[in-house]
């Protein structure tokens, strides 16, 4: 009954940085998803680490900065993938979530948060790195503005249990967890008409042309 639930791990260790070797991998793997229909019919996509401390440490500075093809090609291309996505997609956090290891959570569907380890973070002011507006908009986009707030003016660091409060995260808990809640909002059934990204491309698209687009990107940089 559950042949339709995939799960995605991340593997980098020490801390699952988003290089572009990883975000690279990752659109692959959801090309491969998506483009093989015959292997894998539509279901619900969980992404994961098999690292028990880190789902994701967010960006290689060095990398990103280095390369300017970077964030319009890899990073803001796989976030945007995730945004609109044409079937339910959980992101499961099993440890930190830190700054771009959140963002890419955000553009998922759904979020469950291990509610014993692990904090959710957007920590660019401690290190000071302003936030590029893609970075920005998602947080905009999926929090209400106290939690936006406090994620990025105050670099507050959420557990499980306040993460969910706040909105950041639907429930807390593991792959067992992710499964009932699979269960009870029958995710499985959602992209059966064929247009489940459809309406995420829709909801979203403000997000996506104007931002994580590569001429959003292009435009945002000149202004």
């Amino acid at each position: 009954a559950q042949s339709n639930i995939y799960i995605l791990t991340i593997s980098s260790p020490p801390d699952n940085r988003l290089t572009d070797t990883l975000c690279t991998t990752l659109l692959l793997a959801l090309d491969i998803l998506e483009f093989s229909p015959h292997l894998y019919p539509p279901g619900v996509l969980i992404t994961t680490s098999s690292l028990p401390k880190f789902f994701s440490n967010g960006l290689d500075l060095e990398n990103a900065l280095s390369d300017p093809a970077f964030l319009p090609h890899k990073l803001y291309a796989l976030f945007r993938r995730y945004l609109t996505y044409p079937m339910p997609t959980i992101a499961l956090l099993n440890g930190h979530a830190f700054a771009g290891g959140l963002m890419l959570a955000m553009h998922m569907d759904y979020r469950v948060m291990n509610p014993s380890r692990g904090f959710a973070c957007v920590n660019e002011l401690d290190f000071g790195v302003p936030l590029k507006p893609a970075m920005s908009a998602i947080f905009r986009l999926k929090c209400v503005p106290q939690t936006y707030r406090k994620l990025v003016l105050e670099a507050h660091r959420f557990g499980g249990q306040e993460a969910k409060e706040a909105g950041i995260v639907d429930e807390t808990g593991g792959l067992e967890e992710v499964m009932r809640f699979i269960g009870q909002k029958k995710l499985t059934e959602k992209c059966k008409s064929g247009i489940y990204g459809l309406l995420k491309g829709e909801m979203y698209r403000e997000t996506v042309e104007r931002y994580l687009s590569v001429e959003g990107h292009g435009s945002e940089e000149e202004r």
